[in-house]
């Protein structure tokens, strides 16, 4: 399993053991994998995909694999695979996705796991600001020489305002709109609390 699986702290839905082990050998042993899978709509289709690495964010396992009928890398949920057995045929393992398993499965899939997504400008070096992510808050990707842009998101407004608050880094939100308005509330209390607005003004 250690060979074949990336992780990426954060927690979420359970997936039958038995079912990480086959996908971990199929990574393993470069095998192709055939499953019925479950669509974020509720449609449910097959598929055939050369597994890459399993990806765990501490909410769901993923697994990118390069889809054959699609000609192209996708990100798939492990707890919404249905592996049919057996597996089809040994495959050459391909380049991996640009910047690894973890970075891919972030970008593809990590901020549509959250409830509510938000799009923030951080003034700040996007290394700056990714030194202080872990990988399942998102990428931030540069913004010219001094800012960057990161997708992300919470289970609540309340959990990204604290998020946001929390890396002390200058920043402008730029969607959802509702949490710009979630925002104005601590700013008030933060400016009361230093002394900065008379009580009648509020």
């Amino acid at each position: 399993m250690r060979a074949a699986t990336v992780a990426v702290p954060g927690h979420g839905p359970t997936v039958d053991p038995e079912t990480l082990v086959s996908i971990a050998a199929a990574v393993r042993d470069h095998e192709t994998l055939r499953f019925d899978y479950l669509g974020h709509r509720g449609g449910e289709g097959r598929r055939t995909a050369e597994p890459h690495r399993l990806v765990f964010t501490g909410r769901r396992w993923y697994l990118p694999a390069w889809d054959v009928d699609r000609d192209d890398w996708r990100t798939f949920r492990a707890d919404r695979m249905r592996l049919r057995v057996p597996n089809g045929p040994r495959f050459t393992p391909r380049e991996p996705p640009e910047d690894g398993a973890a970075a891919h499965v972030v970008r593809g899939a990590g901020s549509a796991a959250w409830r509510h997504r938000a799009v923030v400008r951080l003034h700040a070096p996007a290394e700056v600001v990714g030194a202080r992510l872990t990988a399942a808050a998102g990428l931030p990707r540069a913004d010219g020489a001094d800012a960057c842009v990161l997708e992300t998101g919470g289970d609540s407004l309340h959990n990204l305002t604290a998020f946001l608050t929390g890396l002390d880094v200058p920043c402008t939100v730029l969607d959802p709109p509702e949490l710009r308005d979630h925002l104005r509330a601590p700013a008030g209390r933060y400016l009361d609390a230093a002394g900065g607005r008379r009580a009648d003004n509020v």
